[in-house]
């Protein structure tokens, strides 16, 4: 084994690390220690099975090599000198890694938006996007369960990241963790929202677990990663969902 799969080898075990502790913790906590406590803040009534946690871990596992291997290739030697990778972490000021952060988020949403709109034309849904779609009552290990295809097609948007804005190791670290702990919670099953989420200007701007719990349900609409924007521009976000978010809190919370 050369040193370059070794390399990538190592970073796909620490990337399927990183997804058993944030999806496993996730899932303990909402699934056996406080399932009953949180009874009422379950989205779908009914239950995953046991089957259906072990085929996501399945698919979430080699995902996560797949991942690794994009990330690996954009820092290779034959990438990473023509992208704006540094690795001199003094070259910017210390404020550009968390803002470098934020703006991958954002350019990742768009990136997701359009692919994931993508996947779901029909010449392309059964071949790829349906592994995905097979969790139609989703759970923290569903964030990675994807068609080995399309695993590679999200991995590729940290190729995008490099080429387009300077981005440091730790920059994309970061920017990977705060993906998959967004990731876990759209895929939830539980909404934990606080009440006054409802009432800010970020309701209107950030996706919740309920939004995306809505798309694995219904198969259309509500295709965005972190935000709504996309698809309140383009007319996309399902009808349903503010009034199944309002249901949720009034179910938590009582009153109107």
């Amino acid at each position: 084994m050369t040193g370059f799969f070794k390399y990538v080898f190592s970073e796909a075990v620490l990337t399927l690390l990183r997804y058993y502790f944030v999806a496993g913790l996730a899932f303990l906590i909402c699934y056996r220690f406080l399932s009953i406590k949180l009874s009422n803040n379950k989205i779908q009534e009914r239950k995953a099975s046991r089957k259906d946690f072990l085929r996501e871990v399945m698919h979430s596992s080699i995902s996560s090599f797949l991942l690794a291997a994009t990330a690996i290739f954009a820092f290779s030697e034959w990438v990473r000198p023509y992208t704006m990778i540094y690795m001199d972490i003094q070259a910017y000021p210390a404020w550009w890694v968390p803002v470098s952060v934020g703006l991958a988020l954002i350019v990742h949403d768009t990136y997701f938006y359009w692919m994931h709109r993508i996947l779901h034309h029909k010449k392309l849904f059964r071949l790829t996007h349906l592994v995905h779609h097979q969790s139609t009552n989703p759970s923290p290990w569903t964030a990675y369960s994807f068609h080995v295809l399309e695993a590679a097609a999200e991995g590729a948007v940290v190729i995008v990241l490099v080429f387009t804005m300077p981005m440091h190791p730790l920059s994309v670290a970061l920017f990977a963790l705060s993906s998959l702990v967004i990731n876990v919670y759209g895929h939830l099953g539980y909404e934990i929202m606080p009440k006054q989420f409802r009432h800010s200007v970020l309701f209107e701007v950030v996706n919740t677990s309920t939004f995306h719990n809505l798309h694995h349900s219904k198969f259309k609409g509500n295709y965005g990663l972190y935000f709504r924007v996309w698809d309140r521009i383009c007319g996309t976000e399902h009808p349903d969902y503010v009034k199944l978010y309002d249901r949720i809190q009034e179910r938590r919370f009582g009153g109107k």
